[in-house]
C-alpha cells in the first residue's frame, strides 16, 4: 500500500526574520510616539488633574514596555509547524511465541597444532 504525503501548509510556517524585524521596529516606533505625546501633554496641560498623572505614567513606563516588546523576538513565541512527514500508527501484531529450547551452536576447538604449510610431510 502506497501512502502519499500531504504538502505542508505555508500558513503554518513562522514569520520570516525580515518581516519580524520590521514589525518589531514599527511597534517600537508607535509606542515611543505615544510616549512622546504623553510627555508633551503632561507638560502642556495647564490644570493639573488626574489625567496629568496618567500622561506622566505613560511617559515614564512606555519606554520600558517598548524596549522589552521590541527585544522579544520569535523565540519567545512558540510556533507549531506541521511536519511534512506522514505519521503512521503501528498496529499491534500477534505475540510471537518463543521456542521452548533455544537452539545453541557450540564450537569446541581442539588443541592440535596447525600443519606447517612450508614443510613436506
Amino acid at each position: 500500500m502506497r501512502h502519499t504525503r500531504d504538502a505542508p501548509s505555508v500558513t503554518s510556517l513562522p514569520e520570516s526574520p525580515t518581516d519580524e524585524a520590521k514589525r518589531r521596529v514599527r511597534h517600537y516606533a508607535i509606542t515611543m510616539g505615544i510616549r512622546t505625546v504623553c510627555f508633551i501633554l503632561m507638560a502642556v496641560v495647564d490644570p493639573i488633574h488626574w489625567w496629568t498623572f496618567v500622561f506622566a505614567a505613560g511617559a515614564i513606563f512606555l519606554p520600558y514596555i517598548a524596549v522589552v516588546y521590541a527585544n522579544a523576538g520569535a523565540d519567545s513565541t512558540p510556533v507549531t509547524v506541521e511536519s511534512p512527514e506522514l505519521e503512521i500508527e503501528a498496529t499491534p501484531s500477534a505475540p510471537v511465541e518463543e521456542p521452548a529450547q533455544p537452539k545453541v551452536i557450540t564450537i569446541h576447538e581442539t588443541g592440535r597444532p596447525a600443519p606447517d604449510e612450508g614443510s613436506a610431510s
